[in-house]
């Protein structure tokens, strides 16, 4: 099967951060560090990730760099594509963020895409468009005296409008409290008003699932891990809800069970031995030893 989600990832200890997202939310991923090479064979899997070395290059050959792993993934089947930047935002005012998103999504055809550095289970977060690390804002973090790209701004509405001939506009977490269709809305005025680039609020992880279900219709999003994580478990929900039950031929995921060679993904484990009726997951079941009807499986982690 091909791959559905594609990333781009600014340095390999990103790349090594999103692969590890996408697998823990169910994914099977594979990592490429560096450009791929003619030839490059991608074995059956759900997310691939490529990263380069762009974070603080020129601008010009990080985009260079960034569009070539694009239409590459572009031909290996990948319908969505996630540009991963550091979740401290990383940049100077000539970039790479600003001038790499563009060009991701000139190429793909996006007329708006998102930006979302929180990543909460690291200690950053996005409040009013401003970057937190941890309780402190980034400016007054020890990124402030980085030695290739001090972060002395912590808006990050002003940050990406200095790099971006593009509007930047921010999606307060008034909104994203509101839940998916509220975003949804917001994001649709935004592009309707010409905004390229949506910086969205997230303080928790429950906030960024909300961004993620809101743009299950962009075909290019940016972020770090957090909201990597995310749109990795829709993506696999999405997945899963393409195949097929042996049994009942129903697209249901809790019937997994009955599938042939189940997916070692697959968010439900069915062990019940008949399918349950149509409807919600069952509640109860027959009880084979050790097990009470369903239950969520997370994937292991050291595969």
């Amino acid at each position: 099967m091909s791959p559905v989600l594609g990333c781009v990832a600014d340095d390999y200890t990103g790349g090594t951060d999103v692969a590890a997202a996408f697998r823990r939310s169910g994914l099977r991923t594979v990592l490429l560090f560096g450009p791929p090479r003619a030839g490059t064979v991608v074995p059956d899997s759900d997310a691939v990730v490529v990263a380069l070395k762009t974070r603080s290059v020129p601008s010009g050959e990080a985009v260079t760099a960034s569009r070539a792993v694009q239409d590459w993934l572009t031909g290996q089947g990948v319908r969505r594509l996630y540009f991963k930047y550091c979740s401290t935002f990383d940049s100077t005012d000539q970039g790479n963020i600003g001038p790499v998103a563009d060009a991701l999504a000139e190429a793909a055809g996006a007329r708006l895409t998102v930006v979302c550095p929180a990543s909460p289970e690291h200690g950053r977060t996005v409040y009013q468009g401003h970057l937190f690390v941890g309780d402190r804002l980034l400016s007054d973090s020890p990124m402030r005296h980085h030695p290739l790209t001090p972060m002395t701004d912590p808006d990050l509405v002003r940050v990406l409008a200095r790099q971006t001939p593009n509007e930047v506009a921010l999606v307060p977490l008034q909104t994203v409290e509101r839940g998916v269709e509220a975003v949804r809305t917001a994001l649709a005025e935004l592009e309707a008003r010409g905004v390229r680039h949506a910086v969205i609020d997230a303080v928790h992880d429950g906030h960024l699932a909300v961004v993620a279900g809101a743009t299950t219709q962009l075909s290019v999003i940016t972020g770090a891990s957090g909201l990597a994580r995310a749109a990795g478990g829709l993506t696999g929900v999405d997945l899963l809800a393409g195949v097929a039950c042996r049994r009942c031929r129903q697209a249901r995921p809790w019937c997994s069970r009955a599938v042939v060679r189940r997916p070692r993904w697959s968010r439900w484990r069915w062990r019940g031995r008949a399918c349950p009726p149509t409807g919600s997951p069952p509640t109860t079941a027959r009880r084979p030893r050790r097990w009470s009807g369903w239950r969520t499986a997370s994937p292991r982690r050291n595969e």
